[in-house]
């Protein structure tokens, strides 16, 4: 039994005819009549009654025409789905980001992808810093991701989507809340909530750096799991977070202030970072898409 063995008894079985059947399906009625032949013996029954005034399906017929109708649906829905993917208009695109410094590049991206092609999946991966975004497009475990970085890393095809600068979450009870600007040396001795080490966020390098440039080692009280915790742990007074400007902007701050650093340190950079020569198409629609939504920063 084959799908044109079931396209022909279809139509037979919606016509009740078979010249008509034939008519309709552009084939030569002999050429019709063996194909139900053909069904009939490989199925071992007659499917239908034939005389020289009509045509009706057996009991063994119309016990095949709502699964023949499915089968049918089944083969042209996945006919569908390979030319979709083939085309790039479905797919799976695995996309990695850390926090709330993506938030809204992630959604508005998902937001233009949801547009333009319904049927690609956007799996989102949050929680991911920059050298485990990297090792996982390396190790075909993740497809898209935005990291932050100084420098673009090795390894991977990237573009730079954000420019952000660091800053500083205080409690608004703490006196360097009220100061317009602070710098690392003032620092010294103060309690910091901080992403753990393990993560390699490159935020929190930079944080660690320009405290030891300036004579010390952070005093690290606290670790947590993303910017969001830290966010709520500075606000309750634990003590005091270095994150980005981007990055608070999408939090609710009550209870916190933001103190810009009085030093000139380096921007970080926002990549969009992706596999070097993956040609999915999925992620060649998504890619295009990208470059319309959040074009290259300089």
């Amino acid at each position: 039994m084959d799908f044109t063995q079931l396209q022909v008894f279809q139509a037979v079985a919606e016509e009740l005819h078979f010249g008509r059947a034939a008519e309709r399906l552009h084939l030569a009625q002999p050429y019709l009549s063996r194909t139900i032949r053909a069904l009939e013996a490989d199925l071992g029954t007659p499917l239908f009654e034939r005389t020289t005034r009509r045509v009706a399906l057996t009991p063994a017929g119309q016990a095949l025409v709502e699964p023949a109708a499915a089968l049918l649906r089944m083969e042209e829905q996945a006919r569908a789905d390979v030319e979709a993917a083939h085309r790039g208009a479905a797919g799976r695109v695995r996309f990695s980001f850390a926090g709330p410094a993506s938030q809204a590049m992630v959604g508005k991206l998902a937001r233009a992808v949801r547009e333009r092609h319904e049927r690609i999946d956007l799996a989102f991966r949050p929680g991911r810093y920059g050298p485990t975004v990297v090792r996982e497009l390396v190790e075909h475990t993740t497809d898209l991701a935005i990291a932050r970085f100084e420098h673009a890393p090795p390894g991977v095809d990237s573009r730079v989507v954000a420019r952000e600068r660091g800053v500083l979450a205080v409690p608004s009870s703490h006196p360097v809340a009220r100061a317009g600007s602070v710098s690392f040396a003032d620092l010294r001795g103060e309690p910091f909530i901080t992403l753990p080490e393990a993560v390699g966020s490159a935020v929190r390098a930079m944080f660690v750096n320009g405290c030891r440039a300036a004579g010390f080692t952070p005093d690290i009280v606290q670790s947590a799991p993303d910017s969001w915790t830290c966010v709520a742990l500075v606000a309750a007074g634990v003590g005091l977070h270095f994150t980005t400007d981007s990055a608070l902007a999408q939090m609710t701050l009550e209870g916190v202030e933001i103190v810009p650093l009085a030093e000139e340190i380096p921007p970080v950079y926002g990549y969009l970072l992706w596999r070097t020569r993956d040609r999915d198409p999925a992620l060649t629609n998504v890619l295009e898409i990208s470059e319309e939504v959040f074009p290259t920063v300089a």
